[in-house]
């Protein structure tokens, strides 16, 4: 793997860093849309929080070793001794590591993971998820409890927008802007140029 995504939180702040080189093309996969390092932030309450949160909505998900502060680095980062540094996890096989930090910077959409689906149920099983408690945004995006955006995208959607046929990727933009949560069959009415009261749903 090479580089990684560097992402900051505030409140009782972390830092979450990730690999992104992609470990393979599987269903459910997790990756950055950026492949440089990056930051951004959101407010949360600790590192471990979060990642109790995401390893229960990834499968084959697990979190892995636990690093404390000890004297020097307490005083150093301001952080209690004895308290939680790092958190190390993965998201259906992608590494990450949750860093207890210092609340300086802001999350931002300029960087977000994507989550890849297969079907409408999946689609619809990760943004009710990551989406609880947080913000429905649009067009597949959204920002989950902590601030951090994610893309809810089914994977057919690339493939649509790439067509030759520009009319019909047209087509499909014109119907993801009306949308909120992608809906499938939507897009695929869109694509084949099939219209109904129901082709700008996903809301």
């Amino acid at each position: 793997m090479t580089g990684a995504t560097h992402c900051r939180f505030d409140g009782s702040p972390f830092d979450l860093l990730m690999e992104t080189e992609s470990t393979g093309q599987g269903r459910h996969q997790c990756g950055s849309r950026r492949k440089r390092s990056a930051r951004s932030c959101g407010s949360i309450i600790e590192a471990e929080d979060a990642v109790n949160f995401y390893v229960s909505i990834f499968k084959n998900s697990k979190i892995g070793s636990v690093t404390r502060y000890a004297e020097e680095a307490a005083k150093a980062s301001g952080r209690p001794k004895g308290s939680v540094m790092t958190v190390a996890f993965e998201l259906n096989g992608q590494e990450f590591v949750a860093l207890n930090g210092g609340p300086i910077f802001k999350f931002t959409e300029a960087i977000s993971f994507v989550v890849n689906c297969e079907t409408q149920a999946e689609v619809d099983h990760f943004w009710e998820k990551l989406s609880g408690g947080g913000q429905e945004v649009q067009c597949g995006w959204l920002k989950d409890r902590f601030g951090v955006s994610w893309q809810v995208v089914p994977t057919v959607l690339g493939e649509m927008l790439q067509d030759k046929d520009r009319e019909k990727s047209r087509r499909v933009m014109a119907a993801i802007l009306k949308m909120k949560k992608i809906n499938v069959e939507a897009l695929k009415k869109a694509y084949e140029g099939r219209f109904d009261s129901a082709s700008g749903g996903g809301q």
